[in-house]
């Protein structure tokens, strides 16, 4: 059996540092998923390309014979945001950015497919998934709609994100919600446009929509039970161009989060319910669109706990932390671990980290190594030592 070969870190900052200057977003991945497959298959695995378009797997078998297989997952896409950072990594690409770490999960991915390539001491298969279109365009749940799962069947699916606040070398695992439900929502207001001086003459939508604003988190904050924990927010507001003139169209926009599916459909109903009731009010018609776009990312008890055993030898057991609570941000591995048990970790970025999907943000390449071992240790320990949930 050949000696494990674990990938030095100016390797891992190579690879990071080359994604991070040529950032690709939602579903036009198509330079960082040819670089990820020619990696894979330097390295001897089975590499599959072309599930929801840039999506890439690769099949690593293990040498101890049939076993359960997993997959262990990494979002390859990046943001439309503008980088700040003055580094020499800085995004080559004018508006694209990685400002979220996917550059860096990417890394940590494919140097446990690195080292689990050089001495696949397991019984079982290790599927690498290697998604697009984590913000925002659902790219697991294209890629589940391509075949994921029916053309690499697995018992488990794993995956992690980078936590800015949280020191390197720390990790949190939840043993149940660990991201919110996304929902997001976009009406338009039709009113009857006027003069600003004689606005009994019109039908306003400016006011209507500015109550809507103030009324719609009260849905929230007065009718929800206060333990089950839920926000919305209005993002957007657009109409009028002028100073005498009242706008006969009004555009608001924004998100719902939460993780009770029964409260998701409760907030949904009386969030239509308030918006009829003040177009009808004020005499406007309203188009309303109202999509339910990512689920609750909810971790599978059995698979956490196996998840912070790893983390605890790894880290030490006080580096583990069990009492985060979740977050309200939304992630698109909800699709997956709906499908298929799953488990959902942060692994911290530094305490002084810029925050996800700010412009300054930046991966921190000490996090590396430590994502690389956790995803060796995590398969050795499922597939090796036997430590995998029965389902």
């Amino acid at each position: 059996m050949s000696t494990t070969i674990w990938p030095h870190l100016d390797e891992l900052k190579g690879w990071r540092h080359d994604f991070h200057q040529h950032p690709e977003t939602a579903f036009e991945e198509h330079r960082t998923s040819a670089r990820v497959a020619e990696l894979l298959r330097s390295w001897g695995l089975e590499v599959h390309e072309g599930l929801a378009g840039t999506g890439v797997v690769a099949v690593l078998r293990g040498a101890r014979g049939e076993g359960p297989s997993i997959g262990l997952r990494a979002d390859i896409d990046a943001l439309h945001v503008t980088e700040l950072n003055a580094v020499p990594h800085a995004s080559q690409n004018p508006g694209r950015m990685h400002a979220c770490g996917h550059d860096g999960h990417t890394t940590m991915l494919l140097g446990g497919a690195r080292a689990l390539a050089s001495n696949p001491d397991f019984a079982g298969t290790v599927h690498f998934i290697f998604q697009p279109a984590e913000e925002n365009e659902g790219g697991a749940r294209a890629m589940i709609e391509d075949g994921l799962f029916k053309q690499f069947p697995m018992q488990a699916v794993y995956s992690m994100h980078n936590w800015p606040g949280l020191p390197v070398g720390t990790a949190a695992v939840h043993a149940g919600p660990v991201m919110a439900a996304f929902d997001v929502f976009s009406l338009t207001l039709t009113g009857k446009g006027c003069h600003a001086a004689m606005p009994h003459l019109g039908k306003d939508t400016l006011l209507a929509a500015c109550q809507l604003v103030t009324q719609l988190p009260a849905l929230i904050s007065r009718e929800q039970e206060v333990h089950k924990p839920a926000v919305l927010s209005v993002t957007s507001i657009n109409g009028g161009d002028t100073f005498n003139v009242m706008p006969e169209q009004i555009k608001l926009r924004g998100t719902m989060r939460c993780f009770d599916m029964e409260q998701r459909a409760r907030i949904e109903q009386r969030f239509r319910d308030a918006v009829v009731a003040t177009a009808t009010l004020h005499g406007l018609e309203v188009e309303l669109d109202y999509r339910a776009s990512y689920p609750a990312t909810i971790n599978t008890p059995e698979h956490a706990e196996v998840c912070a055993g790893v983390l605890a030898d790894l880290l030490g057991a006080n580096s583990v932390r069990r009492d985060l609570p979740p977050s309200m941000a939304s992630e698109d591995f909800a699709f997956m671990s709906q499908a298929c048990p799953g488990v959902y970790i942060w692994m911290g970025n530094g305490e002084d980290s810029a925050s996800l999907h700010n412009p300054k943000y930046d991966f921190n390449d000490r996090l590396l190594p430590l994502g690389v071992r956790y995803w060796v240790e995590l398969t050795l320990g499922l597939l090796r030592d036997g430590k995998l949930p029965k389902a």
